[in-house]
């Protein structure tokens, strides 16, 4: 009975410190001194980007980003602000690039004479970019820098 009252005294001195250790290591993560049962203060919104530069993509068929501000942007049924520049009737005088083939297919293939009805909403694929750093370090590589340094000299 002893042995039994001794094990379970150091069974929950184990789980307090464990406690501990993982309120210590909370406090210094993402969430910041929070508790975990509090929610703590929202982190302030970082602006977007806002650049006419086009970003590189990390894979094949990755949508491309959107590299400057939607705010205020109307995407819904009723009408579409991007095509106001990315049609592709409105190209020329707005110098954006133009919607890619694949917004012109139905969902069996055919091409259609305007924007697919399943890709007239942009923000489901595409994604505006804040200008906060990220709040893990990240060591991604894409597959072409991973391709160069397979070869011997580092060319492809």
């Amino acid at each position: 009975m002893i042995k039994k009252l001794a094990m379970m005294l150091i069974a929950a001195s184990v789980a307090a410190g464990s406690s501990a250790l993982l309120a210590q290591s909370v406090s210094s993560s993402l969430r910041g001194s929070a508790p975990l049962n509090d929610e703590g203060p929202a982190p302030p919104i970082q602006p977007m980007k806002n650049t006419a530069e086009r970003e590189v993509r990390n894979y094949p068929e990755q949508p491309p980003v959107i590299p400057h501000a939607i705010d205020g942007y109307q995407v819904d049924m009723q009408g579409n602000k991007c095509l106001s520049c990315h049609a592709r009737a409105r190209t020329a005088e707005s110098k954006a690039p133009m919607l890619s083939i694949t917004h012109f297919m139905d969902r069996d293939g055919q091409f259609l004479a305007s924007v697919s009805p399943r890709r007239f909403f942009c923000t489901q694929c595409h994604v505006p970019q804040s200008t906060a750093n990220p709040p893990v370090s990240n060591d991604f590589v894409d597959i072409d820098t991973m391709l160069s340094r397979a070869k011997p000299g580092g060319a492809r």
